[in-house]
């Protein structure tokens, strides 16, 4: 998932020290924290600036995803971009006013946990 690290640079800054995976943890964390804010808030302009976000950034990891030049495993790829079409989905539902925010901040806090090598509990 090596296209979060040019996004996350320009969103939030770069830091030598880290690696692609706080990188890509801290773009989750982020993104996830706005999409708690907003299921808090209701719907609303919060909701509606947490889904574009979170969309952002499931949309630039599929792009990375699909590009042949991806190391990650066939699986994980392929489970990743499972993610990614749900992920966008359901983002969609929610703005429409036909879901809940709930399942995205699920889904991203399964990455981070993936990422730190927790695994999804």
């Amino acid at each position: 998932m090596n296209a979060v690290t040019p996004f996350s640079e320009r969103a939030y800054g770069s830091n030598a020290l880290r690696s692609a995976r706080d990188t890509e943890y801290d773009v989750f964390s982020r993104v996830t924290r706005l999409l708690r804010e907003a299921s808090r808030d209701g719907r609303g302009r919060d909701t509606i600036f947490a889904v574009y976000k979170n969309n952002e950034l499931w949309t630039i990891l599929a792009t990375d995803l699909a590009d042949p030049a991806n190391a990650l495993p066939g699986e994980v790829k392929a489970g990743l971009i499972s993610l990614a079409i749900f992920s966008l989905r359901h983002g969609k539902a929610v703005l429409a006013g036909d879901a809940t925010i709930d399942a995205l901040i699920e889904v991203n806090i399964a990455v981070m946990k993936g990422l730190r090598g927790e695994g999804a509990k």
